[in-house]
């Protein structure tokens, strides 16, 4: 920011805001660093830093939740789905259909910037990320790929994932108090890696599913990508008016 320029610094500060915003160096729903960090990194006041949020916030680019921060709207429209939050796994079984599990890859890793900024890291953070497929009477109808933090559970990488389910680990080994996700879906073509592992033309359209998981104090703890096939696969909200 420059205090010289003659454009005002609440002005500067959003036009950087948007700026992240606009060309996706902040996603989707991240929140964005506490005002107090904020506003230090970039040398203003806390004044003029929450003026340029009120602008954004009035353009529908942030949202403001009591007692939780300020977070990037969702470029898609997304109304708000209550229902009970399930695993795959956890619904299949409800509906006497187990999945059986092919485990792809286990590795320690740094967070990319992306899934970083989404659990609130650094980039420099050691995750853990789990690839695996689900396979449904020896077909295979979804590969999924986790992003969880070590710094939370440490010791995740040595769990044969091949039996036991990723949230039944963190909630049964770990204590995790597994409390709440954002879900966003969104159609797309199946691409090369998808087409091999869910053995479909690359060309085949897929279900896509985002989650950012938090536990019960907010904290996120994982970030999953998940490739449905759709032919095979049908997501059903149960929904209640009461």
């Amino acid at each position: 920011m420059d205090p010289a320029a003659p454009t005002p610094l609440h002005a500067q500060i959003e036009t950087w805001l948007r700026t992240r915003i606009e060309t996706g160096a902040w996603r989707d729903h991240m929140r964005l660093p506490p005002e107090p960090a904020l506003a230090a990194e970039l040398g203003v006041s806390r004044g003029t830093l929450r003026r340029a949020i009120r602008g954004l916030v009035a353009d529908g680019l942030l949202i403001q939740t009591p007692g939780r921060g300020t977070f990037v709207a969702g470029s898609v429209v997304e109304p708000a789905l209550a229902q009970r939050l399930t695993t795959l796994n956890e619904a299949f079984l409800d509906a006497g259909q187990p999945l059986e599990t092919s485990v792809i890859d286990v590795q320690r890793t740094a967070a990319s910037e992306t899934v970083a900024a989404l659990l609130e890291v650094t980039p420099a953070t050691e995750v853990l990320r789990l690839e695996r497929v689900r396979l449904l009477e020896g077909a295979s109808v979804a590969h999924l790929i986790n992003t969880v933090r070590l710094d939370l559970v440490p010791g995740l990488d040595e769990v044969d994932f091949t039996t036991r389910p990723l949230f039944d680990v963190l909630e049964h080994d770990h204590g995790i108090d597994i409390a709440s996700a954002r879900r966003s879906f969104d159609a797309v073509l199946a691409g090369s890696v998808n087409a091999e592992l869910l053995d479909v033309d690359p060309s085949s359209p897929l279900l896509h599913l985002e989650q950012l998981t938090r536990t019960s104090d907010g904290t996120p703890i994982e970030h999953s990508d998940v490739w449905l096939r759709s032919d095979r696969v049908r997501v059903t909200s149960l929904l209640s008016r009461h």
